[in-house]
Formats: structure tokens, C-alpha cells, sequence
């Protein structure tokens, strides 16, 4: 079959399951069942516990080889295993540059870098990033990715580089959130993307996370809904979800379209 043929009748197929209102429900039942038995923290890239669904990986390597970018911020590090993963992938951009180039590629002079952010990078995971194999990739900056200081340091570091994604992943509170967005969606080139992960929180029943300071009505969801009435540069991308079906950033994959 074509590519082109291909491509066409997998764009059909996604359009398909966008209306396929018993695969929704299927997926969405899944979701809520599977977050109950902590099904995300079962997973890892390259040796890092990474704590995300397997499908928005997936997402998130398409976004990331169809933008091609030079730098990607990551506010919440954790584990590190999100920080790889981005890693990785840039490192296969690299390669794939030095390729059509017919360069030598120098793994310790990396063109593509991840900044990570995080109030408190755990000490032994700071050492198991450190003493990755990709550790020359990703830079890290310990403070609140909402504080002044930081968001200084960021701005500075991503003026050296042309095409930049976003992903935010940390504090899941309403006014957090919005925060990040507002300090740093503004780095985000036209093209890329800002993902914010953990919108399905919105979607889950009140008492689903008694713990903690986030809830229905006060989540990265309502964050993103509330930037997006004065950011017309950015439009959801429906396509994604519908496409994987099992997401924790339903309305959270967002390009930037101008």
C-alpha cells in the first residue's frame, strides 16, 4: 500500500474513533480503573521509572519527530524517566541529522538539550540522571518552576535555541498550572507544542484524590481552559486524543498555530 494511502486511511480511522462514542467510554472507564491501581508507575524508558501512560508516550515521540525541536522543557522531574525519554529521542534527531550530513556524530556535544525543572530533585535521583548515558543531554534546575528566579534561568537558557516544546507535569493545582503556562508557553515556537499532562483529573469523581490539593474544578484542565480565553496562538489538538483514546491530557495536547 502507498504512504500516502496509508496515512489517508489512518486520518479516516482517527476521525472514525473521535465519533465512536462506546470506544470513548471504554477507554475513559479504562482510564479511571487503571489510575485506582497505580497503573502508570509500572512503567520505564531505558532504566528510569517514568510514571505516564504508554499511549501518551507514543504521543508524545510523534509530536517530537514530526517538530524536530532543539529544546524541550519539562517542568517535574521525579524519577527522570520523562527526561530520558525526550533525551532519546533528540538523540535519534541528531543522528538523524549527522546522517543526512554525512557528520560524525559527537554524543558529548549534543545539538538538542531537555531542561527539567523541579522544587526538590531527590538526591538519588539527581545521581541516576547524572550517571545516565544521555546525561549529556539534559540540564536541571532545582526551584519552583512558578518562581521568579527560575523562570529567569529558564528564559535565559532558552534563547540559544530556535525550536522549543513544552511539557508541564508537576503541581496539578488550577493556579500552578497557569502559572507555568504563563511564564513559559510563551517560549513554545509556532508549530510546536505544549502538553500539559494530568487534565483528566477534571474528569475523575471528587473524591478521587483525597491527598491531595487538586480536584475537579481546580486542575491542569480548568488551567488550560481559562489560558486559552486569552491565547487565541494556541488551539487543542483533538486529533491526539482521539487517536489514543487513553490519555491523562485530554484538552492538554495544544499547538501553537501562530
Amino acid at each position: 500500500m502507498p504512504i500516502n494511502q496509508f496515512k489517508s486511511e489512518v486520518k479516516n480511522r482517527v476521525i472514525a474513533n473521535g465519533e465512536n462514542n462506546e470506544l470513548k467510554k471504554s477507554a475513559a472507564n479504562f482510564l479511571k480503573t487503571s489510575a485506582d491501581a497505580m497503573y502508570s508507575y509500572n512503567f520505564s524508558w531505558l532504566g528510569r521509572p517514568i510514571i505516564q501512560y504508554p499511549q501518551d508516550m507514543v504521543a508524545v515521540q510523534e509530536l517530537i519527530w514530526q517538530v524536530k525541536p532543539d529544546l524541550i522543557i519539562e517542568a517535574g522531574i521525579a524519577h527522570g524517566g520523562s527526561l530520558i525519554l525526550s533525551a532519546s529521542f533528540l538523540a535519534l534527531l541528531d543522528y538523524e541529522d549527522a546522517v543526512q550530513n554525512g557528520e560524525t556524530l559527537d554524543p558529548s556535544k549534543p545539538k538538542r538539550k531537555v531542561l527539567g525543572l523541579d522544587i526538590d530533585i531527590r538526591q538519588h535521583n539527581k545521581k541516576a540522571i547524572e550517571e545516565h548515558m544521555l546525561f549529556s543531554r539534559i540540564d536541571m534546575i532545582e526551584g519552583s518552576s512558578i518562581g521568579d528566579e527560575t523562570i529567569h534561568k529558564v528564559v535565559e537558557y532558552a534563547k540559544d535555541f530556535d525550536k522549543i516544546m513544552l511539557f508541564l507535569d508537576s503541581n496539578h493545582t488550577h493556579d500552578h498550572v497557569l502559572g507555568e503556562l504563563n511564564a513559559y508557553a510563551g517560549l513554545v515556537t509556532k508549530g510546536s507544542y505544549c502538553v500539559v499532562f494530568d487534565t483528566a483529573v477534571e474528569d475523575f469523581p471528587e473524591d478521587a484524590f483525597p491527598n491531595r490539593n487538586w480536584g475537579p474544578g481546580n486542575n491542569p484542565k480548568t488551567a488550560v481552559w481559562e489560558y486559552l480565553k486569552s491565547h487565541p496562538e494556541y488551539q487543542i489538538d483533538k486529533e491526539i486524543e482521539n487517536k489514543i483514546q487513553i490519555t491523562v491530557a485530554p484538552d492538554g495536547y495544544l499547538k501553537k498555530i501562530k
